[in-house]
């Protein structure tokens, strides 16, 4: 080809895309972030949405309908409301339109007054005045070397609990540092990875004055440089109160069939958060429980069984007596302390024993043992370090007779916050569903496959039958069998009619089961989070709908 051959035909390629439709082009929305992340409930707020948007207005979804998301008139901005008896907690806001949708971004609710960061605040000596000591600052770190400060009031013997929200609940890139300085300057108290990357203290002021809390970051994926790091994506929350702060329920577990009471406990917390009824809503597996005189709130696990607390003495010479199947909310106290508990088990019977603490925000780092009476070990099992699944064991007990299990520290550590939850129950057959994406894209002229990930656990054999519930107008997928034994089961949807999408669940059904309804999780990309409701688009013919990868199944 010579080369007004190749000109002519560039051109001509050139002016088909200026010819082309833009929406024959154009890409779904994007979402990278929500500035501020986070409101008090009961309020409205503006907030940008960082990301791409070809086309706007966009629409918005939430999985929580008391909190209202509707794009604003300026590209990128939202009006967010949230109705005044929302629980505090972590919801999920999606952006889309007829081309697809955006991927999940948190958006936290709070209880206390709420301020955003004002520039320039660096100078420890210049820092914002907050206007009390019982306030959430909306900030960013917007460049490198940023620092950010803010003056608090502090009366003699007053705690306040600084906590900030960044890498492990929003996804900022960033490792924060967290510190408090005296009325002159002095560094007097500092945290950087209490809760993952995320810092928390707890300060009590030595005298009155103002003090200064001054938060910075490094990277949260360490590189070469030696600068604070910052940038759009570094948002944070920090929560600053000299009233309740919760770091956690306790028990950490309760029976359906017998809730009664928990505590809020933490630091501040007033004596009527400290005797909380907890009532579990249908087939819900956890109740989160908040008090108007804390300023977070902390989540309880229902269980089908008994549970019970730990009661000292309960070392290797005094084990406590429990009998299965049971869940044991206990705290690793002391420095060197270890909670043991006796049992009796049966030739034949197999065990699945879990702990779990990291991941529900304890400082434990844990370690489950399996013994006999005699103290023969005959397992030991560590927590993950990302705190997903708890230190597990399972065992087939060889002989009738009594068994022990023993709780400690990796590192001999204990304190008030060193909590754990112990379920200790029978092994059932039981199975989980699991999706590679949370998102999906379908066609009139192209069906599409969605694979499902069966994870059977403890034997479990039966034929599963997955269903989509919740399917837009125009998409219609039969039911699919995951035949006994099977690991996956893939469901074929059809589509026809005008765009269209929805929030879609998949959900497995055993027959003769109904305990055994199970609905598929899928992961949220970028977070260490799952959902169940997975976003499926109906778009126009033509538009390219590529289904992810079937999930890796499990050996």
């Amino acid at each position: 080809m010579n080369l007004l051959s190749f000109r002519s035909l560039f051109s001509f390629a050139s002016l088909v895309l200026l010819l082309a439709p833009l929406d024959a082009v154009a890409a779904a929305p994007t979402l990278t972030y929500l500035y501020p992340a986070g409101a008090r409930r009961g309020t409205t707020v503006d907030v940008t949405a960082g990301g791409a948007f070809e086309r706007w207005p966009v629409r918005a979804w939430c999985d929580n309908p008391a909190i209202r998301v509707a794009a604003a008139k300026d590209k990128g901005q939202l009006a967010v409301s949230v109705a005044a008896d929302v629980v505090p907690g972590t919801y999920w806001v999606r952006l889309h339109d007829e081309q697809g949708a955006s991927a999940l971004r948190p958006f936290l609710v709070g209880t206390l007054p709420e301020v955003t960061e004002q520039e320039p605040n660096d100078d420890p000596k210049k820092p914002q005045i907050l206007p009390s000591s019982a306030v959430v600052v909306n900030g960013r770190l917007g460049k490198a070397g940023d620092v950010d400060g803010f003056a608090v009031k502090l009366a003699k013997g007053q705690t306040l609990v600084a906590s900030l929200d960044a890498h492990r609940p929003l996804g900022s890139p960033m490792d924060a540092v967290l510190q408090v300085l005296s009325p002159d300057g002095f560094v007097l108290e500092q945290n950087n990875d209490d809760r993952g990357l995320d810092p928390q203290l707890a300060f009590t002021a030595p005298a009155d004055g103002a003090y200064v809390v001054r938060t910075f970051a490094f990277p949260a994926a360490p590189d070469s440089g030696i600068r604070f790091a910052g940038g759009d994506t570094f948002i944070y929350r920090l929560t600053l109160t000299t009233g309740g702060f919760a770091d956690h329920a306790f028990p950490l577990a309760v029976s359906r069939s017998e809730p009664g009471q928990v505590a809020l406990v933490g630091w501040n917390i007033p004596e009527a958060a400290k005797k909380i009824l907890v009532r579990p809503g249908p087939g819900a597996d956890y109740v989160t429980l908040s008090h108007p005189g804390v300023a977070n709130a902390a989540a309880v696990r229902v269980e089908p069984h008994k549970t019970v607390v730990e009661i000292e003495p309960n070392d290797r010479q005094h084990p406590q007596p429990i009998a299965l199947p049971v869940t044991v909310s206990g705290r690793v106290g002391r420095r060197g302390d270890v909670d043991a508990f006796e049992f009796s088990a049966k030739k034949g019977q197999k065990l699945a024993l879990i702990l779990e603490a990291r991941g529900l925000g304890s400082l434990l780092d844990p370690v489950l043992r399996l013994t006999d009476a005699a103290g023969k070990q005959l397992a030991q099992a560590d927590e993950p370090s990302s705190g997903k699944r708890g230190a597990e064991i399972a065992f087939a007990v060889p002989q009738d007779g009594a068994y022990r299990l023993e709780v400690r520290d990796q590192s001999g550590d204990g304190s008030f916050r060193h909590v754990y939850r112990l379920r200790a129950a029978f092994a059932e057959p039981d199975y989980a569903l699991s999706l590679a994406a949370d998102q999906f894209l379908v066609t009139p002229d192209k069906p599409l496959d969605v694979a499902v990930a069966v994870e059977r656990r403890h034997g479990f054999a039966a034929e599963v039958e997955v269903v989509a519930e919740g399917l837009p107008p125009g998409v219609t997928a039969a039911p699919a069998k995951a035949a006994a034994g099977a690991t996956s089961v893939t469901l074929k949807l059809t589509a026809s009619g005008a765009p269209a999408s929805a929030a879609v669940r998949f959900v497995g059904r055993v027959a003769g089961r109904p305990d055994l309804t199970r609905t598929a999780s899928a992961p949220v990309a970028g977070l260490p989070a799952t959902t169940e409701f997975v976003w499926l688009t109906l778009a126009k013919p033509g538009t390219p709908a590529v289904a992810p990868a079937p999930p890796r199944m499990k050996k």
